[in-house]
């Protein structure tokens, strides 16, 4: 068994064919299929189900693939331990981060990335918070960036920045002369959410007793799209605090806090236990105090520097 045969069954579950696979390995489809075929002796088991098109994982072989997955993670890791330090600012790096902080944070790390570590090739994904963590632990992405506490004890995570929440109100609507909303007082009133589609929030989605929070509010990162249908069919919608800076004036205007008590939440930087590169990650925090406001910033990342 060898690690190169291991990368070649990672790649035809990412492809669905042998020919891309292969492709994108830098060899030959016969060559590839033969490796595979060895493997597959050699452990006794039939990884893929060749009959369908694209080829498609046997039970079996997903718990091979996702263990392939493991191992080549950490020869990556024993590689890196060697680098040098200007190398160690080089290379992939995959982050996937929850679709509401998507909008404020993407563009400004691509800039920061592009600016200050051109030789990082940064690649950014927006997920599902389930999805995050089940790619971390698979050694698929990287880092995650998304709601803290993620209550993973194969995870690390670092607290980034706290923010508030803020009610939009339709500009036609009567609560546009109130100076705030109360946090108890918001079902009172028709809120729009962005949750397995946009909506308007059921109070069935609650559980006996239980108060709002954000992740029952609000799951995407569309704040333009709630905003406009907030705009023609009046109500509230919730807005975050790190999106106020991407409205216009005029919308603005239309904010009102929620007060007591004020919804929070802290957005937070996971990675798995083993992760090794203590100055990519603190490449990827420093990025991030570029986009948000110092005083949204947690205590931990006002350090100089981090470490593992």
């Amino acid at each position: 068994m060898t690690l190169q045969q291991l990368e070649y069954i990672i790649a035809i579950e990412n492809y669905g064919y042998f020919v891309e696979a292969a492709e994108a390995c830098g060899v030959t489809q016969s060559t590839m299929s033969l490796m595979v075929k060895k493997l597959e002796e050699e452990l006794d088991v039939r990884i893929f189900n060749r009959d369908t098109h694209p080829v498609s994982v046997t039970q079996i072989g997903r718990k091979v693939i996702d263990e392939a997955k493991l191992v080549v993670f950490h020869a990556k890791q024993l590689t890196e331990l060697t680098r040098s330090e200007k190398e160690l600012c080089s290379g992939d790096l995959n982050v996937a981060m929850i679709t509401s902080v998507a909008p404020v944070l993407m563009a400004g790390m691509f800039k920061f990335m592009k600016l200050h570590y051109p030789d990082l090739r940064l690649q950014m994904e927006e997920m599902m918070t389930s999805t995050i963590l089940a790619k971390l632990k698979k050694a698929e992405v990287d880092m995650g960036i998304l709601t803290s506490p993620i209550n993973d004890p194969d995870l690390l995570e670092i607290p980034l920045y706290h923010e508030r929440f803020f009610a939009y109100v339709s500009p036609e609507d009567a609560m546009m002369q109130q100076d705030s909303i109360e946090r108890d007082h918001v079902l009172d009133h028709p809120v729009w959410i962005m949750r397995d589609g946009v909506r308007l929030f059921d109070r069935s989605m609650l559980e006996p007793g239980e108060a709002f929070t954000y992740e029952k509010m609000y799951e995407g990162g569309r704040v333009g799209i709630l905003i406009q249908i907030t705009n023609e069919n009046g109500g509230i919608t919730i807005i975050p605090e790190t999106h106020i800076n991407l409205l216009t004036e005029p919308m603005r205007a239309c904010l009102k806090p929620i007060v007591n008590p004020e919804p929070k939440r802290t957005i937070c930087l996971a990675f798995r236990k083993d992760y090794i590169h203590e100055q990519i990650m603190n490449i990827v925090v420093k990025s991030i105090k570029t986009i948000i406001p110092y005083e949204l910033w947690d205590d931990m990342i006002r350090a100089e520097h981090l470490r593992l």
